[in-house]
């Protein structure tokens, strides 16, 4: 049993770094778009903050959560594959099976953190090591509702249908919670509605760093309480799809 998790982990890690599509909207995409955007605005500053700070954790907040979002397609995938089935009658522990998952997501996301943070480097962002470390913290922590979610969404889409949602979702999620460089609101109610958002928080982790502290107890209490109500839901769409294999 010891071993086969661990094989397991390995397979799926190899499985995921395959995907060429994994590449293009985790990596290459937030990368060129950093390059090209705060490239071209070194002196300005976002809401007391340096731009290039601001959208390198930006950027990362994209990229990192396409990667753990689109663990739901690798699931999908199984599910249509009925990979799912076999699964169900080997040793392997339904546990084992969803932490591979998960571990794979996280692995993506930290490639993309450290190709923004050295392309942030390179145009001029500096940062101490524990700087660096509490950005790095900060994204890691707010991925939590997100890989969830991918989980929960691998359980109910389809393997044709993932493609679309997943980057519907990351494009919804990022555009409310001004990860493009610019915020639909920035009082009033709907400014509410988007600081209840857990890619709000992840995109103001450069600011919160610059400010030379962390997140605001709102910004936990956001996130405890995305992962709290995804959590239930995710287990009953695993619950409801595996019951009809």
């Amino acid at each position: 049993m010891t071993r086969r998790r661990p094989a397991y982990t390995r397979y799926e890690v190899l499985r995921s770094f395959r995907n060429w599509r994994f590449g293009v909207l985790t990596l290459a995409f937030p990368l060129v778009l950093y390059l090209t955007v705060a490239g071209a605005n070194g002196h300005v500053r976002f809401d007391g903050t340096p731009f290039r700070l601001y959208f390198m954790t930006a950027m990362a907040t994209l990229g990192t959560i396409a990667a753990v979002v689109s663990g739901g397609a690798v699931i999908a995938a199984d599910r249509a594959a009925g990979w799912t089935r076999q699964m169900r009658i080997t040793p392997l522990k339904v546990g084992a099976y969803f932490r591979a998952k998960v571990f794979c997501g996280y692995l993506r996301a930290l490639l993309t953190m450290v190709l923004l943070g050295l392309a942030g480097t390179a145009l001029g962002v500096r940062l101490s090591a524990r700087e660096w470390l509490t950005v790095v913290g900060l994204l890691l922590v707010g991925l939590v509702p997100f890989a969830v979610l991918g989980v929960m969404l691998g359980h109910l889409i389809s393997s044709d249908a993932m493609a679309p949602s997943v980057g519907g979702i990351v494009t919804l999620f990022c555009l409310l919670g001004g990860v493009y460089g610019f915020q639909i609101a920035k009082s009033g109610p709907m400014f509410e509605v988007i600081k209840g958002l857990p890619s709000f928080w992840l995109a103001q982790a450069g600011k919160a760093v610059g400010g030379g502290g962390g997140w605001p107890a709102e910004a936990w209490i956001v996130l405890a309480a995305w992962t709290a109500a995804l959590i239930p839901l995710a287990v009953l769409a695993y619950r409801r799809d595996t019951s009809r294999v």
